[in-house]
């Protein structure tokens, strides 16, 4: 396994995991910080010291780096797992970019593997794009898989140009002992799709629902069932590959429906949120001068996709509309509840931040909000 030299393009929570996953294994791993333009080495041990990208830059150890264009030349195996910032036609573009950054350095004879989500058809342009930038044919001079990574999860599927098997890789991808399958590239795509379509649907169909939860009998027995823990945080996971998956349809079949759907339930639920918050200052008496709001939510600023901060931000500038003093807090463990003049209104974002700002205490001068289907007001 040593002799296998492996290159994770970005350094994002998920390409970081699997770069550690391999290193444990034996493998030559260099993963690609981007912010400081070199390829990092990522050895057996130092993958075992830091679980996480966090940790990792927080303590700043003294690692081997290359170019990173000679470090991607020397690859067999290429992972494309880059954090995307922006959305729309600029996240498009984005990938572009650093896709082209990633492989125009790659020789014949290596393989690329895709971990950003691409909707049904989406990996035909990104092969076009990678033999164009390569000068080598797919098959032939380079290999190209699908694999889609997200925060916690790794596929069971492996996409391959015409479902070829590559043992190695699959060794590499293994989680105790439980070898990856490999299967063609579309059908990878719908499996991803229908994972996708079957979580958000379901999400869809709660947010709607639970609308209908007026009176507090009904409120209080809903409280009891798992919808409370849905927070807003787990709304927005994966909210990325449903756009992307959106993207990708063309017509308004059943299928963009259902994407359509899941997006607007979503909105319907942030404005529902909101309307929630200008609620609590009428019923409690309180002026918007008189009042500061504080958005808990811990994000992982390392992830690959940028959906959670882009729905913080969107959050931020939506309340402010209404009042004034909005602040982020990203710890529910250090907040500082102490405002003299100021009414507080905590929006717990996930679940952690929730128990850490129960943990910390309630003083009479603040209200807490879940933002689960519910919109819970503590």
């Amino acid at each position: 396994m040593v002799s296998i030299k492996i290159v994770v393009y970005g350094l994002s929570t998920e390409g970081y995991s699997i770069a550690c996953q391999m290193a444990i294994k034996g493998a030559d791993v260099f993963i690609v910080d981007e912010s400081a333009h070199m390829a990092i080495s990522l050895k057996a041990e130092i993958a075992k010291t830091y679980p996480n990208v966090t940790s990792l830059k927080e303590d700043e150890p003294l690692l081997g780096v290359e170019p990173i264009d000679v470090a991607i030349s020397h690859s067999e195996y290429l992972f494309f797992a880059p954090r995307i910032r922006k959305t729309g036609q600029e996240a498009k573009m984005e990938i572009h970019s650093k896709f082209k950054d990633a492989v125009s350095s790659m020789k014949k004879g290596g393989s690329v593997i895709y971990n950003l989500p691409t909707g049904i058809g989406g990996n035909n342009e990104t092969i076009s794009l990678l033999e164009h930038i390569t000068g080598l044919e797919l098959g032939k001079g380079i290999s190209y898989f699908y694999y889609p990574l997200s925060k916690g999860y790794a596929p069971e599927i492996i996409g391959s140009f015409n479902g070829k098997v590559d043992d190695k890789l699959g060794k590499l991808l293994e989680v105790e002992k439980k070898m990856k399958k490999f299967a063609s590239i579309p059908s990878a795509e719908i499996i991803h799709a229908i994972k996708v379509l079957t979580q958000f649907s379901s999400l869809a169909s709660i947010l709607e629902v639970c609308k209908f939860a007026q009176d507090s009998a009904t409120r209080n027995d809903l409280i009891f069932t798992d919808y409370k823990d849905i927070f807003l945080d787990d709304m927005t996971n994966g909210l990325y590959d449903l756009r992307s998956l959106g993207t990708s349809v063309e017509g308004a079949g059943t299928m963009m429906y259902l994407v359509n759907g899941s997006i607007k339930g979503i909105e319907g639920y942030v404005k529902r949120l909101i309307d929630e918050i200008r609620s609590t200052l009428k019923k409690n008496e309180l002026k918007a001068s008189r009042t500061r709001v504080v958005l808990v939510w811990t994000q992982d600023s390392y992830e690959m996709r940028g959906d959670k901060a882009d729905m913080l931000n969107s959050l931020v500038t939506k309340l402010r509309d209404y009042i004034g003093d909005v602040e982020v807090q990203g710890d529910g463990s250090g907040l500082d509840l102490f405002h003299n003049d100021k009414t507080t209104i905590i929006v717990a974002c996930s679940k952690s931040d929730y128990d850490k700002v129960v943990k910390n205490g309630k003083d009479s001068d603040v209200i807490i909000i879940k933002t689960n289907p519910l919109c819970e007001i503590l």
